[in-house]
């Protein structure tokens, strides 16, 4: 069973719901795809990372946590925008608030 989907396509994390289940289920199925992506090397790390789909807020700071350490800046897609908005950075060429394509 799968609650909880997050695949690396083309440069961008995907993430979206899967199989119903409840937050608590959730996060913790997200923390494991996580974990076991950076052990496969598909989330390896870099100067940007973009994240496009749905998630809850629970999910959202696990995802947070784990792709803080990794990366220097994360960017999530904003739909009404069709851009992503930089949320997290420790990198100076990216502002928190920057839109990026």
């Amino acid at each position: 069973m799968t609650t909880y989907k997050i695949q690396m396509v083309d440069g961008i994390l995907q993430i979206g719901f899967g199989d119903p289940a409840q937050n608590n289920q959730i996060v913790q199925d997200a923390a494991a795809r996580l974990e076991e992506m950076s052990k496969t090397k598909e989330l390896v790390g870099g100067e940007l990372l973009r994240i496009n789909g749905p998630c809850s807020m629970p999910v959202a700071f696990v995802l947070a946590h784990k792709v803080s350490h990794l990366f220097g800046a994360v960017g999530v897609f904003d739909p009404k925008m069709g851009k992503y908005v930089i949320s997290i950075s420790h990198n100076p060429q990216y502002k928190l608030g920057d839109c990026v394509d």
